[in-house]
């Protein structure tokens, strides 16, 4: 089900009017709390991959430092 061009349109000109419609106080808080709720930087660019690298060498500098006998 595709959205005709005209409803697209329409759509969009109806957020930004409400966005425009609201204080810049508002608009400013609800910026900042989106900013606060983001994910971290490398996580954005590279998804789980930097995460699941940083897990395993702490995994890793554990065994070292407390070998199992």
């Amino acid at each position: 089900m595709a959205i005709k061009t005209e409803d697209y349109i329409k759509y969009l000109t109806e957020k930004v009017v409400a966005y425009m419609d609201l204080p810049p106080e508002v608009r400013k808080e609800q910026r900042s709390l989106h900013r606060s709720v983001r994910d971290p930087w490398h996580v954005r660019w590279f998804g789980l991959v930097p995460l699941s690298v940083a897990m395993w060498w702490r995994q890793r500098k554990r065994k070292k430092e407390h070998p199992s006998p």
